[in-house]
């Protein structure tokens, strides 16, 4: 399905475009690239089979704020947001506007793949069933209180030493718990935990 797929690339630097233009072409995928996010959502509608990578921080329009116009025209498509160290917590307000993904800078070229073949398996699935919602909820249920607490801290985008703060504990016992939030929660990367938390609509503050 992946040569069918377009990749829609928006950000405002040409040099991004064209390296990301470049590595998904050289893998396979039909790519459009985008200026702005006003540009891109001048089409969004028209668009079957597509998926969108954007940058969160550009002019006149941010990549939240696409994303949050593409969910009220009701013209949402699996999309990955690239985001600076600095973004985590729009990062996470861009998961729950919709996006399915979020990257880091700097990034390897693998991990953006990956991005993008999940995003073409949403494509071809449903909704993550009841079923499924109910293994994520199960697993909160095996936190502790002090897990579950750092783990809104997680989702919240709060660096370690900020959650130690609040919840006046040592960073190093963060490490720890937050080692046991994703071991237990089962989440890979910090993304994954995001969705986790948003599907089982378990609150993040």
């Amino acid at each position: 399905m992946s040569s069918e797929v377009v990749i829609h690339v928006v950000d405002d630097e040409e040099p991004v475009r064209k390296s990301l233009a470049f590595l998904l072409t050289i893998s396979g995928y039909a790519v459009r690239v985008h200026a702005s996010a006003l540009s891109f959502l001048a089409i969004a509608k028209e668009l079957n089979n597509a998926c969108l990578i954007t940058d969160l921080r550009m002019p006149e329009m941010s990549g939240l704020d696409l994303l949050r116009r593409l969910r009220e025209e009701d013209a949402m498509l699996p999309a990955i947001v690239i985001t600076g160290h600095g973004d985590v917590p729009m990062a996470v307000e861009a998961m729950k506007a919709g996006a399915m993904d979020f990257i880091e800078k700097p990034f390897e070229d693998e991990v953006l793949l990956d991005a993008i073949g999940r995003a073409i398996v949403e494509l071809e699935k449903r909704p993550r069933d009841k079923d499924s919602i109910a293994q994520i909820r199960m697993r909160m249920g095996e936190l502790s209180d002090r897990e579950r607490q750092v783990m809104r801290g997680i989702v919240a985008g709060l660096p370690n030493k900020t959650i130690a703060y609040d919840l006046d504990i040592s960073p190093r016992t963060v490490e720890v718990h937050r080692a046991n939030v994703m071991s237990k929660m089962k989440a890979k990367s910090l993304p994954e935990l995001v969705r986790m938390v948003l599907e089982a609509g378990e609150p993040s503050s």
